[in-house]
């Protein structure tokens, strides 16, 4: 029997380029681009869809290059949106970007069964809109018996995940080639300016509009860095990452754009999610409907998947790192972040108990995921510019750094516009989930007999985001804000 080298056991276990490439993949395209046309649909036509699109994919393949450049001169941080954060601005706003991009992938893991449910509402009424108490107690069983396979360990579900990013694209090139064939022309100029029966509104509103949606289908971009540490090499990170971006952003644009050559704009807007079902029942018949409905299932379910993974994953590397309470760090036999886990899973059942007295479950749960992701795109954006603003690791490279600024200075601009036109209710909403998740930031600190607030712009932070809690509970209890 052949001796096995030590390079053959380094890379042993590890991901290679397509497994980290599918991963990204997998990550994005889950429910998101199912709702596009109806989503896009009722913010604007065309030609904002457009420059809505190219906002943010120019800002997005910044934030990948960011991504990219970060994994490859920052080999030593892994789990990289939590570590680049804490490693830019300190150990609060680092817990704060591991804490929300963690509660946010729980409920982006929300909002996937609340669409699960609302595409078998439209076969079987009993699930409605995905928030009846079938749909719920559907969902919580689905939620624990993934749990448990992915107890069994994470190389088993990536091998998993793989498979079913390539079947779940199929219904997705599908529905495009059809909307390719039944595309007018005539119909589609109609529509480009904003179409008929719809209300007027500014540019400017009409791709504000969109952009969370557009945050909700990128997410997962870092999904490679996520996984840096199961690379068998360091550079597929970034690769991975480029590649992944590369193909969602054409299934996102063509999914978005071909509709308004098939149907008017106002009976887009006026579809059942999930939309593309809807879009390509009308043009086909019903079985179109049947079709990217099965597709979909299989989309999510992946999606779900690989999100449940990340979850575990940042929270466990916080965990290690004596940023959250340690016992999130334990991992049993099988090498998988048991307790992170369960901590996961239990939230995302508490979310899913929660649609229960939502108006629009699929809606609330993809605009909080969006925005609680922010704050995470935000710091790493900034450490990436501060990174290349100080030249740390740019020595004798003048190039590169110039190069790398420019990306980042975009980067950053692009977060902050994001902020932006998210808008204050949403932003105090992140408040409601960032304020209470404190705690488990003063009982790592209290593990390890450090202050809670050694800084005084970490109990600045603190004291924010304990203010924006208060009042966005006093405008959920006065109905100022409806969920």
């Amino acid at each position: 029997m052949a001796e096995t080298t030590s390079s053959e056991k380094s890379t042993a276990g590890k991901l290679a380029l397509p497994v980290l490439t599918a991963m990204v993949i997998g990550s994005m395209v889950g429910s998101g681009i199912f709702s596009l046309p109806r989503t896009f649909g009722i913010a604007t036509g065309p030609f904002g869809a457009i420059v809505a699109w190219s906002i943010a994919g120019c800002g997005m393949f910044t934030l990948a290059r960011v991504f990219q450049f970060l994994a490859q001169r920052k080999p030593d941080l892994d789990a990289g949106v939590y570590a680049y954060a804490k490693a830019g601005f300190g150990d609060y706003p680092g817990y704060l970007s591991a804490f929300g991009y963690w509660i946010g992938s729980c409920v982006g893991n929300v909002s996937y069964w609340v669409l699960i449910k609302s595409t078998l509402g439209a076969f079987f009424p009993v699930f409605g809109d995905g928030n009846t108490v079938a749909a719920i107690v559907v969902a919580s069983v689905g939620i624990w018996l993934f749990h448990f396979m992915i107890l069994r360990g994470i190389q088993q579900a990536a091998f998993i995940n793989t498979v079913v990013t390539i079947a779940k694209i199929v219904p997705i090139l599908a529905f495009i080639l059809i909307m390719v064939f039944a595309f007018s022309f005539d119909l589609f100029s109609a529509n480009f300016w904003g179409g008929e029966g719809m209300p007027e509104a500014g540019l400017f509103e009409q791709v504000r509009a969109t952009m969370l949606v557009t945050v909700f289908v990128f997410l997962g971009i870092e999904g490679a860095s996520v996984y840096s540490r199961y690379a068998k090499r360091r550079e597929d990170v970034g690769r991975a990452t480029l590649l992944g971006f590369a193909a969602v952003i054409c299934l996102l644009v063509l999914v978005t754009l071909l509709p308004y050559g098939a149907l008017p704009r106002a009976e887009i807007a006026g579809m059942r999610q999930p939309s593309m079902a809807a879009v390509l029942e009308a043009v086909v018949g019903r079985w179109g409907a049947i079709f990217v409905s099965v597709g979909l299932l299989v989309s999510v379910l992946g999606a779900y998947l690989a999100w449940s993974l990340i979850c575990a994953e940042v929270l466990s590397i916080a965990a290690k790192t004596r940023d959250m309470p340690r016992i999130f760090a334990r991992e049993n036999a099988n090498k998988v972040p048991a307790n992170a886990l369960w901590a996961t899973n239990i939230v995302v059942q508490l979310f899913i108990i929660s649609t229960y007295w939502s108006q629009d479950a699929f809606s609330l749960m993809l605009n909080l995921t969006s925005v609680m992701s922010l704050i995470p795109f935000l710091l790493v954006a900034g450490y990436a510019f501060l990174l290349v603003r100080r030249g740390e690791t740019y020595q004798g490279q003048p190039g590169d750094r110039s190069r790398d600024m420019v990306i980042a200075s975009i980067a950053l601009a692009y977060t902050i516009f994001l902020l932006f036109a998210a808008g204050l209710e949403f932003l105090v909403l992140s408040a409601i989930l960032y304020g209470p998740g404190t705690v488990l930031f003063l009982w790592a600190r209290r593990e390890q007999g450090k202050s809670w607030f050694p800084r005084g712009i970490d109990l600045a932070l603190f004291v924010l985001a304990m203010l924006g809690c208060v009042l966005g509970i006093w405008w959920l209890a006065t109905g100022y804000i409806t969920l």
